[in-house]
């Protein structure tokens, strides 16, 4: 959760909304935190022809954009508000098609000062199924 809004305010939903909307590129790709909290946090964008690549699927940048930054949130309900994604790596699983991507992260393990995350990447459809389209793994340093 780079940048908080608020250092001092409790790490709920609302903060991490607030930390969101703080991100130009995150307005820009219109993502939404919709879960947060206990080691975990979801991101979702509704997948628009802006972000999608010529063959009409989400664009590899914006699945290794929502890992990252849901592996940082996910991180920062361990760690606290003032964390940076230190390195990851993605594997593509497949084309992601569909009305929307969800990626879903959660603490694998944390210290003081560094959390190692997982994250699983899905393409929905209008009817709600999901595709598993990709996996991700990072790790995240508090910056205190």
């Amino acid at each position: 959760m780079p940048d908080a809004p608020d250092d001092a305010a409790p790490l709920d939903l609302a903060l991490a909304r607030r930390t969101l909307d703080a991100q130009p590129f995150s307005r820009l790709v219109r993502a939404e935190i919709t879960a947060f909290g206990d080691g975990a946090a979801t991101l979702e964008i509704a997948l628009r022809e802006e972000l999608l690549q010529q063959n009409g699927f989400a664009h590899g940048g914006v699945l290794s954009y929502a890992a990252d930054n849901s592996i940082t949130f996910a991180a920062g309900t361990a760690l606290g508000p003032a964390v940076l994604t230190s390195g990851f790596s993605i594997q593509y699983v497949r084309p992601a098609a569909g009305a929307r991507l969800v990626a879903r992260a959660t603490v694998a393990d944390a210290g003081r000062r560094r959390a190692v995350v997982r994250c699983d990447l899905f393409a929905v459809d209008e009817d709600g199924a999901e595709t598993l389209c990709a996996l991700a793994q990072g790790t995240v340093r508090a910056v205190r």
